[in-house]
Formats: structure tokens, C-alpha cells, sequence
């Protein structure tokens, strides 16, 4: 079987409005260069709700790079929509804006296609992946599936009887995963049924009443209840073992040739200048290997997975053609 290897972020929005937070001072419309202290005028542009993943994301580099003195007044704001497409659709419209830039992930790659989106990633400038997240395929505690072998054994039989819940819309980084998953054991993912449940707290509940026979999403979600033992992980689909799931197999160790994580990066529109690329990725650099920023991947479970510029282009241009053959194979694309 050949290998499928997919990193995976998340976060889908589905309001219109838009929502400013400033993290810091007031960005300053002129910018700087940093050349002789912090970078000043920048701004990320959060293509969701407030209090998601890619906000939180947001917000905690902006506080990095305030309080390692990388920049000063950088300005964070949300402008939701379209599973992530309206922030799209604004960042292609700013070409040339060297000052803005957009967090994003897997979830705008899927959201790209479900919403028929006329902006692409691939239209605007990578700056840098920040970080990985892995996913897990768990059950409730009473479930009759003891291992992913069980499980699998089970949904080949009955891909449609089985349905499995993930806390994201088609497209998104919950829905990948299962849809992978099936492709990896050999069922047609035309027929899995898929619930989508909106975000992580709706398809908890879900789990732990029995409505779904399975629940595919990040792991994190699921810590406090695996600890209470209410739900049990049966793989993740990390390359190693996760640190707070020690015990845990991955998907590749249980003979599945799949790792997929999610993940979350930064992009700026199309076009803008060599130089305001390069202080972007300087002051991301300078925000990766300062104290703060490990201190904050290791309080928030992040796995560390820094790329910048062509590397980062790189990684989006296979992601967007791996995401957009399995939305056009189940129809969404």
C-alpha cells in the first residue's frame, strides 16, 4: 500500500461579522523595518470566531513577540465566515499589504474547496507552519472495540451501519481524518458516515451518549475525559507516540500506513515586497526560538513544526492537491 502522510488545523467559522481585538498597542500605520529594535505595524487577521484554535494561535504569538520585544503593538482581529474563506478571500483582495498577514490551517485548505471559494491559498505568500496537532480515534468507554484493529475489522463490514463524529464541518480537519482513515483500510470513503458536530464540545456529548460509534478529532480534546476514564483512544495518528498518551499505539505501529496531523501556519497576500516577506519571517524566526514561544507549545500540547518561506509553499501547494483529490473523489469538490 503506498504511503499516505497528511499533516493536518482547524478551526471553521460560519458567521459574517467582523470582530477586532488588539493584542498590545495600536499598530502603527507606517510599520518598521526592526532593524534597530522591535518590528511595529503588523497585523494578523484571524479567519474565525474568537476563542478558536486559530485565535488562540493568533494571540499567543502576538503576546511572544510582544514580550520577547520581537515587535511591538501587533494587532490581532477576527473576521470569520465560510469556514475560513471570507479571511481568504480579504487576504488575496490585499495584495501587495506587507503589514498583514492571516492564521490559518488544514481547515481553510478543506474550506477552500467545500465553499467554492475563488480565492486559493495557493494565491497568496507563505511565511511559516508553526505547529502540528495530532489527531485520535477514540470510543466510549463501553464501547466493544478494544483496539483500532477491532474497530476497523467492524467498519469494513459496515462502513455505513458505523458512524463516526468529528467536531468540524466537510472539509475540515475531522472530516479529513476519518476520510483518510477509511482510504488507508480499504473502504470506499464515499461510504463512511460522517456526523459533523460543531466543534469539540458538541461531539463529546455525542461520544459519551453512544450516538456515534466513534469520534475522530484532535487529541486534546479528549484529555480530561480519557483521564476520568469515560473514553478510551485507541490509536493516534501521530509518526510517535504522543507524550500524554504514552501508552497509546499509533496508527503506523498498529500496521495502518497513515499519519495525519493537524496543523496551523501564516500567509500573507500575494505580491508583497522581498523585504516585508523577510522581516515577517525574521520576527516569526526570532518568536520560535525564544523561551516564550517553547514555553507555550509545551503548555498547550503543540508539537513543534517551524518552516518558513519556500519550504512552507512547498508544504501548502502537496497539501492543497492531497485535500482537493479527496473532496473531488467524495463529491465536495
Amino acid at each position: 500500500m503506498a504511503t499516505r502522510r497528511n499533516l493536518l488545523v482547524m478551526g471553521v467559522a460560519a458567521v459574517t461579522a467582523l470582530a477586532l481585538g488588539a493584542c498590545g498597542a495600536t499598530a502603527d500605520d507606517e510599520g518598521g523595518s526592526g532593524a534597530d529594535g522591535p518590528v511595529t505595524g503588523l497585523r494578523i487577521m484571524v479567519p474565525n470566531t474568537p476563542g478558536g484554535g486559530y485565535d488562540t494561535t493568533a494571540r499567543t504569538a502576538a503576546k511572544v513577540m510582544e514580550d520577547a520585544k520581537i515587535a511591538t503593538g501587533v494587532q490581532v482581529f477576527n473576521l470569520p465566515g465560510a469556514g475560513g474563506t471570507v479571511g481568504l478571500q480579504r487576504t488575496v483582495n490585499e495584495k501587495g499589504n506587507g503589514k498583514l498577514a492571516m492564521q490559518m490551517g488544514l481547515g481553510v485548505v478543506g474550506a477552500s474547496y467545500t465553499s467554492k471559494s475563488q480565492a486559493t491559498l495557493t494565491q497568496t505568500t507563505a511565511l511559516a507552519k508553526l505547529i502540528e496537532e495530532a489527531g485520535a480515534i477514540v470510543v466510549p468507554k463501553d464501547s466493544p472495540y478494544r483496539t483500532i484493529g477491532d474497530l476497523v475489522t467492524a467498519w469494513k463490514a459496515s462502513p455505513k451501519g458505523l458512524a463516526v463524529g468529528g467536531g468540524s464541518s466537510p472539509g475540515g480537519p475531522d472530516h479529513l481524518l476519518p476520510m483518510q482513515l477509511a482510504r488507508a483500510v480499504g473502504i470506499d470513503p464515499r461510504q463512511v458516515n460522517f456526523v459533523s458536530y460543531d466543534g469539540g464540545g458538541e461531539l463529546l456529548p455525542a461520544l459519551l451518549g453512544g450516538k456515534v460509534a466513534f469520534g475522530a478529532s484532535g487529541f486534546g480534546e479528549f484529555l480530561d475525559q480519557v483521564e476520568a476514564g469515560q473514553l478510551r483512544v485507541l490509536a493516534v495518528t501521530s509518526e510517535s507516540p504522543i507524550e500524554a498518551l504514552k501508552d497509546v499505539p499509533t496508527l503506523k505501529a498498529s500496521g495502518i500506513d497513515l499519519v495525519f496531523t493537524n496543523w496551523r501556519g501564516i500567509v500573507a497576500p500575494p505580491g508583497i515586497s522581498d523585504a516585508d516577506k523577510q522581516v515577517w519571517i525574521d520576527a516569526l524566526t526570532r518568536m520560535h526560538e525564544s523561551a516564550e514561544w517553547k514555553a507555550e507549545l509545551t503548555k498547550r500540547g503543540w508539537t513543534d513544526a517551524f518552516v518558513t518561506g519556500d519550504a512552507f509553499a512547498t508544504f501548502l501547494n502537496e497539501q492543497d492537491r492531497s485535500v482537493a483529490d479527496l473532496l473531488k473523489q467524495l463529491g465536495l469538490a
